[in-house]
């Protein structure tokens, strides 16, 4: 997940006291065998866990035990004493009952899916008859207390990490190490994440609130980065969904309807739990490299709900950079049919690789339900539609009276000590150092707190064209706090072969949070890859990755000169819509003397023009539904990613301003469009649409977006050059679909490799009226034929290979059809790199 989870591999690091009994080691049968989900607990106790895959255990309890219990059906039962408080590296061998010889449950290769041979399904059919039945669906509204805590921490803590020189001066963290009960890893907490919210919820009007009363940290509060990080671990999920969605990726619920073709499994046991008979199912992946878990869970005989569930990601899942997810729910009775969740437990650990000894940092995230109240309608009836447009201080400055009340799990040993390491640990200057270096990672800022500036981007320091040759960038911002309600940003660029420099200027003031009335405008002078998008943007200091790239499939020097000044103003009429009216002056002019952007012009004394000037009026509508935002002032971030943007906007070309060039209108639609196809991946399409009423030169008119980058670009074209179709009307289509290793997961000679494969399909449609394409004809020299797809639509098909070595991306693109073109380029390999789950 981009550079923000490895600077929390950089950034974190530090522990806790000492539980009183621990047991590891491995459970095999009298040939040698490993035995796989085998039950462990303490005798007396309800404190257990199950063998893994290579039969491996541990457990860990805060109390003192005498005696274990090792138990599998069709096996005699061990009691073993445990002599030592800590019993590491312990094997037990489990010997068949002799009067169960031919009734032997075995809990490894493929169980049946027939439900009149397996009892596991009948159940499990029975779970999805009842499961709309169970929990908060059955009411019409709800209401309850929600606790959370999220704790960070720096595992496999071993002599070699404390003598390092990473540690050297603070060493005192290393007071805090403990173990844990679920991996039996050693690990330093370092950071620690409360909150209290009271949720309510209507399931007729289909909507929820959710209202933060307190919010307390171990420290960072003000860096967005490392809060927008843990916001990714708040992501809820209801185990009777088909698919189970964590850091992006859709695993496949044991619970779902779609399981039977996923998981095996198994009818192990059955008991009294809180005096209600439950069955116990264990289930496993019938494929590696699935997005899938293992584990077990208790249902119960009558009402068929979950009392209980544990959930593993397998080892082989196709996920990167975390090497455990460990889930645990538990469900409470409160009255005789009605089960609701209670406790949810999730533990990740994001690791570089999956090898047993590799060191990385815990994510856990401990969630406690309590005080439900049902069917209890607001009076309000624009309740759940009320949004907080302001930061409340108070909320994240609650005292420690408040916590006391409403801590619904009193903290331990080593989450009350977080708090006393992390102010000690801020005021070490080492560790300030390496604590910004991975913010300036993570955010590409340099941050400069005594002046309230930023300084950067840095990525944005190095450049390259034709035109420039290398560009040296420089640039900042203001920067008081995530929620400041005006921001003032700049860059300045010189060129190296143009012997120029370039500059550009803007500023953004919210003028009121609840309606997000903000007025915005700058001023830029810069070089330009025209054409880089379909649907033309507002934004003053955007730039495209096409007007910078180092190499290319071709000569780029199709290059403008463009200044531009921009004033406008937006507001959200309603939530997620945005209304934006503006005006920009611009001045258009060819940055190369082998491009030519001359037009026709019959009141310039010698008929031909080099420059466009002209003035332009846009109103602008979009709408994000489903969008959640973070941050409450003039710069807001997106907190998901799975919604639907749709455009619309008109804008107009009026010569009577500014003395401009010429009278036109355009009109532009897009539409992008995110689906997750349950297991099967995630598909994204689009749709671009637009018409230019009126003559315009070439530099006004829509340029197909070619791509001459080795660089994948979505919405763009990697077999077309730039400009090689204009159209002044237009129409296209993109869809891409990403499998997430669906498909390389069952070739048994690539699944090992966790690839994932992609697919597109790209296509445009557009033509150009004859009084546009003579406009720009004038006899330059290296003026070229203006071209519209206009006899068929132009398409593209490509085949990619994502996740090579986790960082690599390669689209294998192929040019459908006007292969007749000059220069045309049948086939092209582009690619991406990111840091993606």
């Amino acid at each position: 997940m981009k550079l923000k989870l490895f600077t929390l591999f950089f950034v974190l690091g530090f522990f806790s006291a000492i539980s009183q009994t621990k047991a590891s080691g491995y459970v095999f049968d009298e040939n040698n065998v490993a035995l796989p989900y085998v039950n462990i607990f303490f005798k007396g106790s309800t404190q257990g866990t199950i063998t893994n895959e290579d039969g491996k255990f541990y457990l860990e309890s805060d109390e003192t035990w005498e005696t274990i219990i090792v138990s599998f059906i069709g096996f005699e039962v061990l009691e073993i004493p445990l002599t030592k408080r800590v019993n590491y590296d312990l094997k037990f061998i489990l010997k068949e009952e002799a009067s169960s010889l031919d009734e032997v449950l075995i809990v490894t290769g493929k169980q049946s899916k027939k439900a009149s041979e397996n009892p596991a399904i009948r159940i499990l059919k029975k779970i999805w008859e009842r499961k709309r039945q169970n929990g908060l669906s059955q009411f019409k509204q709800y209401e309850y207390d929600q606790y959370e805590k999220v704790e960070f921490d720096l595992n496999t803590i071993d002599s070699a990490l404390i003598k390092s020189k990473l540690f050297k001066g603070m060493e005192f963290v290393f007071e805090e190490v403990d173990t844990s009960n679920v991996t039996g890893k050693t690990y330093l907490p370092i950071f620690l994440n409360e909150s209290v919210k009271k949720i309510s919820g209507d399931n007729i009007l289909k909507k929820e609130r959710e209202d933060l009363l307190g919010n307390k940290n171990s420290g960072f509060s003000n860096n967005q980065i490392i809060i927008d990080f843990i916001d990714d671990l708040y992501s809820e999920y209801n185990v009777y969904d088909n698919y189970l969605k964590f850091f992006d990726k859709s695993f496949v619920s044991p619970l779902s309807r779609t399981g039977i073709q996923t998981y095996n499994y198994v009818l192990s046991d059955s008991a009294f739990i809180d005096n209600k008979w439950c069955y116990n199912i264990i289930y496993y992946p019938r494929r590696k490299n699935e997005l899938t878990f293992k584990g077990d869970f208790w249902v119960n005989d009558s009402t068929y709900a979950i009392k209980e569930i544990n959930l593993q990601a397998s080892k082989s899942a196709n996920i990167n950079w975390v090497k455990e997810i460990y889930i645990e729910q538990e469900f409470e009775v409160l009255s005789d049919s009605l089960f609701l969740i209670k406790r949810d437990y999730f533990l990740s650990d994001f690791a570089f690789n999956k090898k047993e000894q590799s060191r990385g940092v815990y994510g856990k995230r401990t969630t406690i339900y309590d005080n439900y109240k049902f069917n209890q309608p607001k009076e309000d009836p624009k309740f759940y539609d009320k949004v907080v447009y302001d930061y409340d201080k108070d909320v994240y400055n609650r005292e420690d009276d408040f916590w006391e009340n409403n801590r619904l799990e009193a903290l331990n040993k080593d989450e009350k000590g977080v708090y006393k390491m992390l102010d000690t640990l801020k005021t070490v200057k080492k560790f300030k150092r390496l604590y910004n270096l991975g913010s300036i990672l993570a955010s590409g800022y340099v941050e400069f707190p005594s002046i309230n500036f930023d300084y950067g981007p840095i990525f944005s320091t190095f450049g390259y064209n034709e035109v420039e040759g290398l560009r040296l960038r420089t640039g900042g911002r203001t920067y008081f706090g995530p929620n400041d309600m005006w921001r003032v940003e700049g860059f300045m660029a010189y060129g190296f072969k143009d012997d120029k420099f370039k500059y550009g200027l803007s500023g953004k003031w919210l003028l009121d949070k609840r309606s997000r009335l903000t007025l915005f405008g700058g001023n830029r002078r810069d070089i330009e890859q025209i054409g880089a998008s379909l649907t033309s943007s507002t934004d003053v200091l955007g730039r495209s990755l096409a007007s910078s790239s180092v190499i290319g499939t071709g000569s780029n020097d199709k290059l403008t000169n463009i200044n531009l000044t921009n004033l406008g103003m937006s507001i959200e009429a309603a939530r997620n819509f945005e209304i934006r009216l503006d005006g920009s002056f611009r001045t258009l002019s060819s940055a190369s003397p082998t491009f030519s952007l001359d037009y026709n012009d019959a009141e310039a004394s010698s008929g031909i023009s080099s420059e466009v000037k002209q003035f332009e009026s846009r109103l602008s509508l979009a709408f994000y539904p489903k969008r959640q935002m973070t941050g409450f002032g003039v710069e807001r971030k997106e907190k998901n990613d799975n919604f639907a943007r749709l455009f619309a906007q008109v804008s107009r070309g009026d010569r009577s301003w500014f003395n401009s060039d010429f009278d036109y209108t355009k009109v532009q639609f897009s539409y992008i469009q995110p689906w997750q196809v349950g297991g099967f991946g995630r598909l994204t399409t689009s749709i671009e649409a637009g018409k230019t009423y009126g003559e315009v030169p070439l530099s006004l008119l829509n340029i197909v977006p070619g791509n001459q980058t080795y660089f994948s670009i979505y919405n763009t074209f990697s077999q077309l050059d730039f400009y090689e179709f204009v159209t002044d009307t237009y129409t296209s289509m993109h869809v891409e679909h990403n499998f997430n290793g669906r498909l390389f997961s069952r070739i048994p000679f690539l699944k090992k490799y966790n690839l994932r494969a992609i697919l597109s399909l790209r296509g445009v449609w557009g033509e150009l009226s004859q009084e546009n394409r003579d406009l720009s004809i004038t006899g330059n020299p290296v003026e070229f034929t203006l071209v519209a797809p206009d006899s068929r639509i132009y398409y593209e098909y490509s085949f990619g290979v994502a996740n090579i070595f986790k960082v690599l991306r390669l689209d294998f693109n192929f040019r459908g059809n006007y292969l007749d073109r000059p220069d045309a380029r049948p086939f092209g390999i582009t690619g991406s790199f990111g840091f993606y789950f």
